[in-house]
């Protein structure tokens, strides 16, 4: 095995053109870690984040982005059992993605899904991490609560849809086109609704108000996230695509009784994702193996086009996940 790889860095912040192909010196595994040989990482709105200059990676991690990967296991780690050189695995990551091999603790570490290939698994980590933790761990989301995703025709929304549907909730979305609604639907949304012809709140207020939501907008949907809750509703925030400050009157928060919370998954400790790992390998994994949950796919573009891949996803035109062929 060569000491060097083929990797893509943040030359500078800026825009997808300064997303570069470099040499870079192979990572060796440390204790519990694992070296990957990545068959494909995934695209996430955080990588574009980092190259901005809006995400640093944590102390420790690596400076390149990409926070997810499916591939070969090419060497252990001090420490590690349960897995063998050889084995293919997806896997979310510290960072390190846009490149030909990645250090990950093992315990973040997941197996391929019978009968799913490597380029849809790359597409499982990042999404269903985030969504398990933020609707059901967090959110609380049970059977025939009325739970509303916005952004859902990406990533993160058609993996919540499918979760919340297939766990019994009764789902809604909003999304900003007639085709992009009509996916949601066809994953198992009961009212797509087209964020650019229609009021989320009414159409929300007129069914009870929501249960749960999960937004990843923020901005001036936080107050009206709130007066589409139901009594002692639950609201999740996840990302700022329309910025983080807003006012809000907390005064209806403490009438109504309403919950507001929310996570990122990159900083949360090593134990914490190990622990959310073990709940998809139990509660999860099975359903896609089943193949009642999947993967929405919109694209795949080699590492070289990386720039292009970018471009895809803030064109927000996207329907599913961007993936990138590595090996």
């Amino acid at each position: 095995m060569s000491d060097m790889m083929q990797a893509v860095e943040i030359s500078r912040h800026g825009g997808p053109e300064v997303l570069t192909r470099v040499p870079r010196e192979r990572p060796r595994p440390r204790a519990g870690e694992v070296l990957i040989r990545v068959a494909y990482a995934g695209v996430n709105r955080p990588d574009i984040s980092q190259r901005m200059g809006n995400y640093a990676p944590p102390p420790g991690a690596s400076d390149l982005p990409g926070l997810e990967a499916s591939g070969e296991i090419a060497a252990l780690g001090d420490g590690v059992t349960g897995l063998a050189v050889g084995d293919k695995v997806c896997a979310l990551l510290p960072g390190g993605g846009y490149a030909e091999y990645v250090r990950t603790p093992a315990a973040h570490c997941l197996p391929i899904p019978q009968g799913m290939d490597m380029a849809e698994a790359a597409c499982l980590p990042e999404n269903y991490f985030t969504v398990w933790t933020n609707v059901f761990m967090r959110g609380g989301l049970e059977a025939g609560e009325r739970f509303l995703v916005h952004g859902g025709s990406s990533g993160i929304g058609t993996t919540a849809i499918q979760l919340a549907h297939v766990m019994g909730a009764r789902v809604f979305a909003t999304a900003g086109s007639a085709e992009k609604c009509s996916k949601c639907a066809e994953l198992g949304a009961e009212r797509a609704i087209n964020y650019r012809e229609e009021d989320f709140v009414e159409i929300l207020k007129a069914e009870g108000g929501a249960n749960l939501i999960l937004d990843m907008v923020g901005g001036d949907y936080i107050p009206r996230n709130v007066k589409a809750l139901a009594n002692d509703g639950r609201l999740v925030q996840i990302a700022f695509l329309g910025g983080p400050k807003v006012e809000l009157n907390f005064a209806q928060v403490m009438m109504r009784r309403l919950t507001i919370t929310g996570s990122t998954l990159r900083p949360q400790s090593d134990l914490a994702k190990a622990r959310i790992a073990e709940a998809l390998h139990r509660e999860v994994w099975p359903l896609l193996e089943a193949g009642r949950v999947g993967v929405v796919m919109d694209s795949t573009y080699a590492l070289a086009d990386v720039a292009k891949a970018h471009e895809r996803m803030e064109s927000s035109a996207h329907i599913g996940k961007i993936v990138l062929k590595v090996g």
